[in-house]
């Protein structure tokens, strides 16, 4: 059962960023300067992961 109204879920869905948030832009900043490389948002992959380190 849903204890929020639906203007409720509607303002929390809208603030939740799927992409681009600042520890995601932090962590990637710090794999690409250790040499790591990845791609981000991979389709690819099942369950689509926010980081992919392909080897």
């Amino acid at each position: 059962m849903d204890h929020l109204t639906k203007e409720q879920r509607h303002k929390n869905m809208v603030a939740n960023k799927g992409k681009g948030t600042k520890l995601e832009l932090l962590f990637g900043k710090l794999l690409w300067n250790a040499g790591v490389r990845y791609r981000k948002n991979d389709t690819s992959v099942f369950g689509r992961p926010d980081f992919v380190i392909k080897g």
